[in-house]
C-alpha cells in the first residue's frame, strides 16, 4: 500500500499540533504512512497520500486532527467514473471534489 497516491493537493487532512501529544495513535492506525511523531509531536510527512478513511481522526484521543472521509480523490475518482470520464478531469483545485 505504501507509495499509493491520490490527486495532489486535495485532501482535506489538517492536524492541529498545538493539540498533540504525540500518542503516535495516527502513526498506528494509518494505513498510508501519513503521519509520523518527530520531538515528540506527530506530523504529516506525505498527505498526498492520505485516503481519507477518517481513522486517524477518529482514533486520535486530543482531537487534534480533522478530515472529511469521502471526499478528495476517491469521491473525485468515483464521480468522474459515473460519469463515464477516466479521471475526474480536475487540476486538483479546491473545486475538484465539491
Amino acid at each position: 500500500m505504501f507509495g499509493l497516491r491520490y490527486l495532489r493537493d486535495v485532501v482535506t487532512l489538517k492536524l492541529d499540533e498545538s493539540k498533540c501529544d504525540g500518542c503516535g495513535m495516527c502513526v498506528t492506525v494509518c494505513p498510508h504512512a501519513v503521519f509520523r511523531v518527530e520531538r515528540g509531536k506527530s506530523r504529516i510527512v506525505d498527505r498526498d497520500a492520505c485516503m481519507e478513511c477518517g481513522a486517524c481522526a477518529r482514533n486520535c484521543p486530543q482531537g487534534a486532527i480533522d478530515v472529511r472521509p469521502g471526499v478528495g480523490c476517491a469521491e473525485a475518482v468515483l464521480r468522474g467514473a459515473l460519469a463515464g470520464k477516466a479521471s475526474c478531469d480536475c487540476s486538483g483545485g479546491s473545486a475538484c471534489c465539491g
